[in-house]
């Protein structure tokens, strides 16, 4: 290169020329380095807070969480160690604010002892199953998460509410209403609190879609759709047998469309209609349904199509169709992956809004819900008493799919779904 093109390529690169920035003069004065109160945030009433940084155009940042000193968090034992423990359950309380697992109950010593070594429980801290009263004596436990078979619900729940410990119970909450109801009474009885597991509740697209739903400001919702299907593979998993399921795939899956609808409404369907249809020879079925099919009509006129089944391809989504628009929910039942779409009037035409919302752990989530409820003595959102109308109303489907009839129900329910404004 001539010393003339290098005198080029050297004044192209250090000519600012007009409206460009200069580069920063150094050095910079010592004052400068300080930091400033926006990037340092304050302290009040024990709680850290930061200024917001971003300009209006850009969604604000989350404050940062508050989180409970580990002595101070709800002390839980998780019973059952199935996949749904394993997989979702204990990762969860990794992100949680106000709990974590001191304890683990097991009819399999090797594994309980391999999890509690990963969450650093100590050994002395794994039960039985025939052991949970005993869990009294330990003052490390505060309640117990219980994820076992839905048959199995009931005997869990009765035996650590006479250990004093206050209960979080997956859903279906039970076999059959009648167990469910005893299970209420036995928590009332021993002076613990009940909680039924319904994760969706606390998941945030649920949430949003319930509050826009009963808001008004896509007019009357008039008709829903919720699917839940997934395909059952062959064996003898827990789920295809009566005693421990309850059912077949309204108890496990189609729950979801039935509690979720009623959610989204804030009200309880006044009539049912159901068909069941299984796969002819399918010995897998001989106890429990493969594929239910319900419709619930509700005291606001409106009408929900609800289908599940253990043999259609996974779809998990919920569709409400409104007077003045639409709200699709992606994935509404599943534990990740939630999208949801929005659609009105847009001038001539219709728009599409797509609405994004920062994911949080969903069963953490309702972890956080149940140590805060407990801890500072609030009402849950879900109840023991809500899994006593599910209950209830899956009975009702039972009887309609029974006699090929719709099925009145009685309108004073046991417990309306909480409105979406005090969610």
């Amino acid at each position: 290169m001539s010393d003339s093109s290098s005198t080029r390529f050297s004044n192209r690169l250090s000519n600012t020329g007009p409206g460009t920035p200069a580069g920063p003069t150094l050095p910079v004065a010592a004052e400068n380095l300080d930091p400033k109160s926006i990037d340092v945030g304050g302290v009040e009433q024990g709680k850290v807070s930061f200024e917001n940084w971003k300009g209006e155009a850009d969604r604000p940042e989350p404050e940062p969480p508050v989180i409970l000193p580990p002595e101070k968090r709800l002390g839980i034992a998780v019973i059952g160690l199935g996949r749904l423990t394993l997989n979702q359950i204990l990762p969860a309380f990794r992100q949680s604010l106000h709990a974590r697992p001191v304890a683990l109950v097991s009819g399999r010593p090797e594994k309980a002892r391999v999890v509690a070594k990963q969450y650093g429980i100590e050994e002395s801290s794994i039960y039985g199953y025939d052991e949970i009263e005993r869990m009294a004596e330990n003052k490390e436990i505060d309640a117990v998460y219980v994820v076992t078979p839905n048959g199995r619900h009931r005997d869990h729940v009765l035996a650590a509410a006479k250990a004093g410990k206050h209960v979080l119970c997956e859903k279906p909450m039970a076999n059959n209403s009648a167990e469910a109801r005893e299970m209420v009474d036995a928590c009332k009885q021993a002076g613990v609190k009940l909680m039924i597991a319904y994760r969706c509740q606390y998941e945030l697209f649920n949430v949003e879609a319930a509050r826009l739903t009963q808001s008004g400001e896509l007019g009357r919702p008039r008709i829903i759709h919720a699917t839940n299907t997934q395909v059952h593979g062959s064996g003898e998993q827990w789920r295809i047998r009566a005693a421990l399921s309850g059912g077949g795939a309204l108890p496990d899956i189609g729950l979801y469309c039935l509690n979720g609808v009623r959610t989204m409404l804030g009200e309880d369907p006044i009539e049912v209609y159901a068909q069941i249809v299984n796969p002819e020879g399918d010995a897998r079925y001989a106890e429990v349904e493969e594929t239910i099919s319900f419709t619930l009509r509700f005291p606001s006129g409106v009408i929900a199509n609800c289908v599940t089944s253990y043999g259609a391809h996974e779809c998990k989504d919920m569709e409400i169709r409104l007077e003045k628009g639409w709200v699709s929910l992606e994935n509404a039942f599943a534990y990740a992956g939630q999208r949801m779409y929005v659609a009105q009037r847009h001038g001539s035409g219709e728009q599409v809004n797509e609405i994004r919302i920062s994911p949080k752990n969903q069963f953490t989530l309702e972890i956080d819900h149940f140590a805060d409820g407990v801890l500072s003595n609030k009402t849950f959102h879900t109840p023991g008493e809500e899994g006593v109308q599910d209950h209830l109303l899956m009975e009702a489907i039972y009887r309609s799919a029974r006699e090929g009839l719709p099925v009145k129900i009685d309108h004073d329910s046991a417990h309306k779904p909480l409105p979406a404004s005090q969610r």
